[in-house]
């Protein structure tokens, strides 16, 4: 017996969160799939926060930081990295959550949600060209940096625990390794 899984079009899931089908639900959608998010522990959301807060005060005008937010991807995704850094649009966010033309960069915090976040979202912003994407690993204190989008796959991948790293988008910012991974 095969299962047949119902796929639904990011209008359509839009339609659901506006009907408030999808409210007090945590969820993101996935390559057309609604996926249950993990609950924020404690450390997820203290890291993840002062870090955007790190952010915000290091990148200035040049980009927005946007906390915990929905983007939108051409695979039918629609997922909510915990930090993504954007273009500064303005209210042209009143009309389309971020594309990946519109990210700098992405960030996830992972402790009970990291095989997801190396595997299925890896692959997936990828896929859709963004060109840089960090992974914190909340058990090990590591900050896996996925970078040069090319052919649907990351073709470089290192991983930090100190030091500075220079963004592909901003070459000449050093941001702080332990700011990120809060060390």
């Amino acid at each position: 017996m095969t299962l047949a899984v119902a796929k639904w079009t990011i209008d359509e899931y839009h339609r659901m969160i506006e009907s408030g089908i999808l409210d007090n639900r945590r969820v993101e959608l996935l390559r057309g799939e609604i996926v249950e998010v993990a609950p924020e522990g404690e450390p997820h959301a203290y890291f993840s926060s002062e870090a955007g807060e790190y952010l915000t005060l290091l990148l200035g005008e040049l980009a927005t930081v946007r906390p915990a937010k929905p983007i939108t991807l051409p695979d039918g995704s629609e997922p909510e990295p915990d930090i993504s850094i954007v273009q500064r649009l303005g209210r042209q966010y009143l009309q389309h959550h971020p594309y990946p033309e519109n990210i700098f960069w992405l960030i996830e915090y992972s402790n009970t949600s990291l095989e997801k976040d190396l595997e299925i979202k890896t692959e997936i912003y990828a896929e859709a060209g963004i060109g840089e994407y960090w992974v914190v690993n909340l058990r090990t204190k590591e900050l896996i940096v996925f970078r040069n989008s090319q052919n649907k796959k990351y073709t470089s991948k290192f991983t930090l625990t100190a030091g500075t790293i220079n963004p592909l988008a901003f070459p000449n910012i050093a941001v702080s390794v332990g700011a990120i991974i809060s060390t």
